[in-house]
């Protein structure tokens, strides 16, 4: 008879082969995510945006159980949006190296408390509506327990259009930086 530690082990596993069957990767959340910030970044904080569409998944790797509820209240708009504040505050501290990081990507940066804590409720949301339409156990609306919002779009749809978003926010990247790109061309 095996240990229980090695049965733990192997059930930690196939929980792991699960996820990535059954869950799109969080890096689908940087195609719109990183698009839409560069776009917005006049308003939004382009590195809280983005990384809050990221802290939302980090429930995901502690749900209790293999399935078949992933998604819990981190994945909502309520408690999304809270998380999305606390880790904009929790982001305050880091400004000055984000700000260094923002100049070598040649992307200017000036950010206050409250442009940091409208962009972590945004990237918070944006990654709950995106992950409604995808996950049929997102509570988008908890304590309502129904998803109104999944699979109105297929999930290939969904991923394709991520990933062509990936492509936007590259391309708008360029677009944006372009002048260094030229002057580093003619040198």
């Amino acid at each position: 008879m095996a240990e229980p530690g090695i049965i733990i082990l192997r059930l930690s596993k196939i929980r792991f082969k699960l996820y990535n069957k059954a869950m799109p990767y969080t890096p689908y959340h940087f195609g719109p995510s990183g698009f839409f910030g560069l776009v917005f970044k006049k308003w939004i904080d382009l590195p809280v945006f983005v990384l809050a569409n990221v802290i939302i998944d980090v429930e995901v790797l502690f749900a209790p159980g293999l399935l078949p509820h992933r998604h819990w209240y981190f994945h909502s708009l309520l408690i999304g949006g809270i998380v999305g504040v606390v880790f904009a505050l929790c982001f305050i501290p880091a400004r000055p190296i984000i700000k260094k990081i923002m100049a070598a990507l040649k992307l200017p940066y000036k950010s206050g408390i409250l442009k940091l804590v409208l962009s972590g409720i945004l990237g918070a949301w944006f990654h709950v509506l995106v992950d409604a339409v995808y996950h049929w156990d997102v509570q988008i609306f908890w304590p309502y327990a129904k998803n109104p919002l999944y699979n109105i779009i297929s999930r290939s749809s969904i991923k394709t259009t991520c990933l062509y978003f990936w492509l936007a926010a590259v391309l708008f990247y360029l677009f944006t930086i372009r002048a260094d790109i030229k002057s580093a061309i003619t040198k």
